[in-house]
């Protein structure tokens, strides 16, 4: 029987008809996985969710570097409100982890001071003549796929397993701060036991890594990459979690934040390049996830569709131990078959790098 306790780290996730409000920045970052996202959701659960061109950034990157104040971005928030309500829904589902924070943050502000709301609904009234309704409810994402673990098992084609031993692979899973930090009610888990990840994980065969810094933040932090001279704070932080993580051999990593999983893939490529190390069990990187990649690899998938080739670290080994059927020449191949151009050699990738970086001891 469930514990009581438990109650208070669960999570109402809607079961249908969703408003999707993209991320700004996974665009660039991993671009396959928000398209992913929206196959899945559509062709194998039959979901109805409204994808709308006209939404636009929440602002989140400049609200939380003091750049946007914060009328604007209640303002910016209350439009993305409108165009849900103009929609004909009332459930909207987040991408991006800051914009999902910061969608909680601004709701608990107008719910403590209603002041600040009717002030947002008059700077909204006033600049476009819209109106909006509260959603009924906000999840992010790696919610829904949450949600749906079970549904997707019984559709998957593969389990997270090792094709030649059937041994779990070995995950780290890795949750954004802006997801149950700053309201930990606001995440499965809450703060103290986030489980969207691991729940996913374990629902579809592998195994989760606890290590040390487990819960220690990706280094990010807005500043602290935005601002140049901070930059050497944000790659520490990545180093810190890859050298706890390292001696635990995991398998891949999985983030539900755009920005933790670019940098714990991309700092990965900086460390190689200045320090000659690497934190993966064969002498290389540790593939870093989304979970829409990791929940499309085990749907079948094909990894260059989901725009896996954007990785820094190549995810090839991972594949191979996943008996993943793979086209090695039409990984750089875009639309229409058009070479795409391929990255420099680097120590991280273990098939395009011509240099082999071992594990510091």
């Amino acid at each position: 029987m469930k514990r009581s306790s438990w109650r208070e780290y669960e999570k109402e996730i809607a079961h249908d008809h969703y408003y999707y409000a993209r991320s700004c920045i996974r665009q660039n970052f991993f671009p396959g996985s928000e398209t992913t996202f929206l196959r899945i959701m559509r062709d194998v659960l039959g979901k109805d969710i409204y994808d709308d061109p006209r939404h636009t950034s929440c602002t989140g990157i400049g609200y939380h570097t003091d750049i946007v104040p914060l009328d604007t971005t209640m303002a910016v928030v209350a439009r993305q409100f409108a165009l849900m309500t103009e929609a004909g829904y009332e459930n909207m589902a987040v991408s991006c982890i800051t914009s999902f924070g910061l969608y909680t943050e601004i709701l608990e502000t107008w719910h403590e001071f209603p002041e600040t709301e009717a002030r947002a609904r008059e700077n909204l009234r006033q600049a476009t003549g819209r109106e909006f309704r509260i959603p009924k409810n906000i999840a992010h994402t790696s919610d829904l796929i949450f949600h749906n673990r079970e549904e997707i098992e019984r559709q998957a084609v593969r389990r997270l397993v090792d094709a030649a031993t059937g041994e779990p692979l070995k995950v780290v899973e890795h949750i954004g701060c802006h997801y149950a930090k700053i309201f930990p009610k606001s995440g499965i888990g809450g703060s103290e036991f986030p489980y969207v990840l691991a729940g996913m994980v374990e629902q579809w065969g592998g195994t989760v890594v606890d290590y040390p810094e487990r819960r220690h933040c990706c280094g990010f932090g807005f500043r602290n990459y935005l601002v140049q001279a901070n930059r050497g704070f944000s790659i520490a932080n990545s180093r810190k979690k890859l050298e706890s993580m390292a001696p635990y051999k995991p398998d891949m990593m999985v983030a539900n934040c755009p920005g933790c999983a670019m940098f714990l893939d991309k700092w990965q490529y900086a460390l190689a390049e200045m320090e000659n190390t690497t934190y993966g069990a064969d002498g290389r990187g540790i593939p870093v996830l989304t979970y829409e990649e990791m929940a499309g690899l085990v749907l079948g998938y094909d990894p260059w569709e989901m725009g896996m080739q954007m990785h820094q670290v190549d995810v090839e080994p991972l594949l191979d131990k996943l008996g993943v059927k793979y086209d090695s020449a039409a990984k750089f191949l875009g639309r229409g078959g058009k070479y795409i151009g391929a990255p420099k050699p680097v120590a991280v990738n273990s098939f395009s790098g011509d240099r082999l970086y071992r594990i510091k001891q």
